[in-house]
């Protein structure tokens, strides 16, 4: 997290039992609240596998009494989706029950399970011919330069009036520290990029970070041959391929058009969840076990 570090005010906390590190929580302070980092995609309580549920209560507890008696009022808790927890992992969810914590937001990733997906459909293959008839091609490159400033940011200030999250140089630094896990594929016309996609990949999912294409994405049919590609070839022994959100408005409204494209590969919704919680309902888990 150390790119943007000058963006944040960083608070992470790191908890023992006796002098072992049992648990990490990634985090940031604005005033008297405490976010789960508001530099990362997805966060939360992050603990090894072997880790109970008793153990988690009591790390939580202690966060929070932690959080509480120094001055932090309430925190901002970002639940990881599940599907890039390792093992089942609810636990999280189960104590924001507990301390009575406030769902503030909820939003809706288009996921495609890899081993049960539903057939293409109709228009997604159509697009994949228009690509094939295109003679797109699809390449994975190491460099950043042509997406970001020939495709991506062009699109980002021309429709949203906003910059990508990461900058070109924010992107290729992070890529220098993590070249097996940040990948980039471009679709090319007669040498010409006219489409791409940043994936995050993780052990269990290939997350599409960025994805954008040209004005003539339908014509050529360019995000189609793209993402087909990934979930035919590249990605075929992940067990999820995660499109991302398609919400605006902090999770309130849908963008239709966005979510019909990716469910047409087969792709269904889970949910990442958003929280509040009153850091002093510590005390509300010191009688939770019998």
């Amino acid at each position: 997290m150390e790119y943007h570090q000058d963006r944040f005010d960083d608070h992470s906390l790191m908890i023992y039992k006796k002098d072992k590190l049992i648990a990490i929580f990634p985090a940031n302070k604005v005033e008297k609240c405490l976010y789960s980092h508001q530099g990362l995609t997805y966060g939360g309580l992050v603990m090894a596998s072997q880790t109970k549920f008793r153990t988690i209560l009591e790390v939580w507890k202690a966060a929070l009494e932690f959080m509480n008696s120094n001055g932090i009022l309430s925190l901002y808790y970002k639940q990881l989706p599940s599907i890039y927890n390792s093992l089942p992992s609810d636990e999280m969810l189960y104590l924001m029950f507990l301390t009575e914590a406030r769902l503030t937001r909820r939003d809706a990733l288009a996921v495609l399970a890899l081993n049960e997906r539903p057939k293409y459909a109709k228009d997604r293959i159509d697009g994949y011919k228009r690509g094939l008839k295109n003679n797109l091609q699809v390449k994975e490159v190491d460099a950043f330069d042509e997406f970001w400033t020939q495709i991506l940011e062009p699109n980002l200030k021309q429709k949203h009036q906003a910059r990508p999250v990461h900058s070109l140089d924010e992107i290729t630094r992070l890529k220098q520290s993590f070249p097996k896990q940040i990948r980039q594929f471009n679709v090319y016309k007669d040498n010409t990029i006219v489409a791409g996609t940043t994936i995050f990949e993780t052990k269990n999912v290939a997350h599409s970070q960025y994805i954008s294409a040209n004005a003539d994405k339908n014509k050529l049919g360019s995000l189609d041959v793209l993402h087909m590609y990934l979930i035919e070839n590249v990605f075929a022994n992940k067990t999820y391929f995660d499109f991302g959100i398609s919400n605006e408005n902090n999770g309130k409204h849908v963008n239709e058009g966005l979510q019909y494209w990716k469910e047409g590969f087969g792709a269904r919704t889970i949910t990442q969840d958003f929280y509040t919680v009153d850091t002093e309902n510590f005390k509300l888990l010191e009688t939770v076990m019998l």
